[in-house]
């Protein structure tokens, strides 16, 4: 988290193995890694002055962050199964701007100590970096799922802030950052740019972002009909108990979906309705969005982002009375 840059790791072989899940306080290499979501913030908006302060100090010991990732990859090459020395490497990783390396450094410690909230917060922020700052389906569910396994896990609350405000959502980046700050320690050096980034997108809230229109009481909720089926190929390679996720996604705009239902395969043929109910942020809604693409996809592993199989159909109006056939016909990330 955050707060933990406190303990200086002179030596990684010295370093006692956790077992289970990382906890929230590991040792740090204080003289060169700044919080994480304060290498967040500086990728975002520049060198912030405490966070380049500490960049400062690692470009003077440019040896030793440079032998602190040589060790940490030996040390990975004699024992790969060490999460903690995969965490570690994915922290190093980002202290030296190198997001791509450090997401795979963090997935392979998920991979071998869990899906702890604190790993997910900060796969998602490397992930997101790493992606050229693109908001995406795998990103919203990594968050999603560390909030929901700790609601005030700092990172993802960090990193939602810097999406909605890089989506012009100024008011939603607000309320994330402060719900942020509210867990920080006083001391906590990230404060100041967390502050920095409410003042400014406070100051872009004034300057003409108009919250949206309030449903009216009583207003019936316009719902899209959804036919979902399976091609016969596609029927003789998947399980009863396989995951089917029915979305819908804005054709233009943020790519996280709007509304979605989850089935499984034994469920099909089915029809599902997608509407504002089955919103998972309530500042994303299907009504929206005047143009939307549906999409429904078959996950072994229950992800919603990514799968074995899908079907996509677009543009569809998100009026359109007529139900819309979902034919999952096509293997994930060939459909076109």
């Amino acid at each position: 988290r955050a707060e933990a840059a406190r303990e200086l790791l002179a030596d990684t072989e010295g370093v006692q193995r956790r077992s289970g899940v990382l906890g929230g306080k590991i040792p740090l290499l204080a003289a060169i890694l700044v919080p994480l979501l304060g290498v967040g913030l500086y990728l975002h908006w520049g060198a912030l002055a405490q966070v380049e302060q500490t960049r400062q100090l690692a470009a003077q010991q440019p040896q030793s962050i440079e032998e602190m990732t040589a060790r940490l990859e030996q040390s990975l090459k004699d024992n790969p199964e060490s999460a903690e020395a995969w965490y570690f490497l994915g922290r190093t990783y980002m202290a030296q701007e190198r997001a791509g390396d450090a997401a795979k450094a963090f997935e392979q410690a998920v991979k071998r100590a869990g899906r702890a909230p604190e790993l997910l917060g900060q796969w998602a922020q490397a992930l997101y970096f790493a992606g050229g700052k693109q908001w995406n389906d795998e990103l919203q569910a990594l968050t999603d799922e560390a909030l929901k396994a700790d609601p005030q896990e700092v990172t993802s609350l960090g990193l939602l802030g810097i999406a909605a405000y890089e989506s012009q959502r100024y008011a939603d980046a607000v309320r994330y950052w402060e719900r942020l700050v509210a867990v920080l320690p006083e001391q906590d050096p990230s404060r100041a740019a967390i502050a920095g980034g409410i003042e400014r997108a406070r100051q872009q809230i004034g300057a003409g972002e108009q919250p949206p229109a309030a449903a009216a009481p009583g207003a019936k909720v316009h719902a899209l009909e959804v036919s979902v089926a399976l091609s016969p190929e596609v029927q003789a390679q998947v399980q009863p108990d396989d995951s089917v996720f029915v979305f819908a996604r804005a054709l233009s705009g943020p790519p996280m979906p709007l509304a979605v239902k989850r089935l499984k395969v034994s469920d099909l043929p089915a029809q599902v309705s997608l509407s504002d109910v089955d919103a998972m942020m309530p500042e994303l809604k299907l009504s929206g969005f005047a143009q939307v693409q549906l999409v429904a996809r078959v996950s072994r592993e229950g992800n919603a982002t990514r799968g074995e199989w899908i079907g996509q159909r677009g543009p569809v109006s998100n009026t359109a009375r007529d139900t819309q056939a979902l034919l999952i016909d096509s293997r994930d990330g060939q459909a076109q």
